[in-house]
């Protein structure tokens, strides 16, 4: 089951990590995906299967928003 990950969505795994987290952020998006734990604020890599082979349930993270333009000087 492949599905369509964006940076921003909420990833909850199947184990609890050793912080005691279970939600990790996607902060990256390539051939692997880069995850960050909400509890601990570590990083990881994980492939495209490995992540989707982990994860228990992926929650939409908020809607990427309009680049705000620099002040005119």
């Amino acid at each position: 089951m492949l599905t369509d990950i964006q940076i921003g969505d909420l990833v909850r795994m199947r184990k609890q990590h050793p912080c005691g987290g279970w939600v990790w952020e996607v902060t990256r998006i390539g051939a692997d995906i880069g995850i960050q734990c909400q509890t601990c604020l570590r990083r990881v890599m994980l492939t495209r299967r490995e992540l989707n082979r982990r994860a228990k349930s992926i929650t939409p993270g908020k809607p990427n928003e309009e680049p705000k333009a620099l002040p005119q000087e």
